[in-house]
């Protein structure tokens, strides 16, 4: 999906395309002994679904797109490097987009079958899976602004229907491994997670400073790691209250039952967390009506006397502010 969308008239800077950049395909070998001359014993990459389920089911595999992956992981290991692999990073094929994505419950199926052929095929030589990277950040910029694929406005919605079937995609591949690879491949399966940290503006703030992380952190995680499952209290509660006073008929945060709920709960075996920046949270009222941002009822912001990093990307309110306005 990714293809079709930076093909998109300015959705990159200069039209550009990922047809070639760094070009890895063709130059894993090259990159691998840079890893091993640098002194690295682990390198993640990032399998394609695309790239060995051309059609995005399991009807037709692609033995050469296989056979890539299986070139690299080996060169990592005859180079001493254990390979840490991700089944998806934000992008699949575009049949499946236009069947709705992550916004479909059928995707739960369909990525489960995908993940069985990625721990048949690779499992043997990879000890380390983490099934999705980063939920929050493709379904709050993919499916609610066009920053990131498939670029759909859904605000209020289709960020809360893509994490519900991601959190039962990942509960099921890790259901799938631990039932029919596991005691056989000995590996482990991990949740990778966006993880900011969050800094009450002033002492008054700490209720601000607890919605933060239910909303941002909790969101993704309380339904695999705490001990009673399902979406964070606190955030059920508020989204509740401002899809009533919005007049929906029901929450716009979708529901987990029963069977559903201790399913994901426990489907972990660590926690893999990107960090990337902070922020200073205080009440107040931003993004769309609806949107998940809105729904917390927060004002962001960064200290001016924090060191910044020089990448526009790491500067979290440049892509906040752009959200907003999107």
């Amino acid at each position: 999906m990714w293809d079709r969308f930076v093909r998109k008239n300015g959705s990159t800077i200069d039209n550009e395309t990922a047809d070639v950049t760094t070009d890895s395909y063709r130059k894993y070998k090259e990159n691998i002994a840079i890893l091993k001359f640098i002194g690295f014993d682990s390198f993640r990459i990032s399998i394609s679904w695309s790239r060995i389920l051309p059609t995005g089911f399991t009807n037709q595999i692609s033995k050469d797109g296989v056979q890539y992956y299986h070139n690299v992981i080996d060169e990592m290991l005859v180079n001493d490097i254990e390979p840490l692999v991700t089944i998806y990073h934000w992008d699949h094929p575009q049949v499946l987009e236009e069947m709705g994505g992550w916004t479909n419950s059928e995707m739960v199926d369909w990525f489960a079958d995908y993940a069985t052929v990625v721990f048949r095929e690779f499992g043997p030589k990879v000890k380390r899976f983490t099934t999705i990277n980063e939920p929050v950040i493709l379904c709050t910029m993919g499916y609610i602004s066009t920053i990131l694929a498939p670029g759909k406005n859904g605000y209020g919605f289709g960020e809360y229907m893509c994490i519900h079937n991601m959190l039962k995609a990942h509960a099921r591949a890790y259901r799938i491994y631990e039932s029919q690879f596991k005691a056989q491949q000995k590996g482990e399966i991990g949740v990778s997670t966006l993880f900011n940290t969050y800094f009450p503006a002033t002492p008054e703030d700490q209720f601000a400073l607890n919605v933060s992380y239910a909303f941002n952190i909790g969101w993704p995680l309380h339904p695999i790691l705490s001990k009673e499952g399902d979406y964070p209290p606190l955030m059920k509660e508020m989204v509740a209250k401002k899809s009533e006073e919005q007049g929906y008929s029901r929450s716009r945060l979708p529901t987990f039952d029963a069977y559903w709920i201790d399913y994901i709960r426990g489907t972990y075996d660590f926690v893999a967390v990107n960090h990337y920046t902070s922020l200073t949270v205080t009440a107040g009222d931003s993004g769309p009506v609806p949107s998940h941002t809105n729904d917390q009822g927060l004002i962001f912001s960064q200290s001016s006397c924090w060191k910044r990093g020089s990448l526009d990307w790491l500067l979290y309110l440049k892509v906040y502010d752009t959200l907003l306005v999107t």
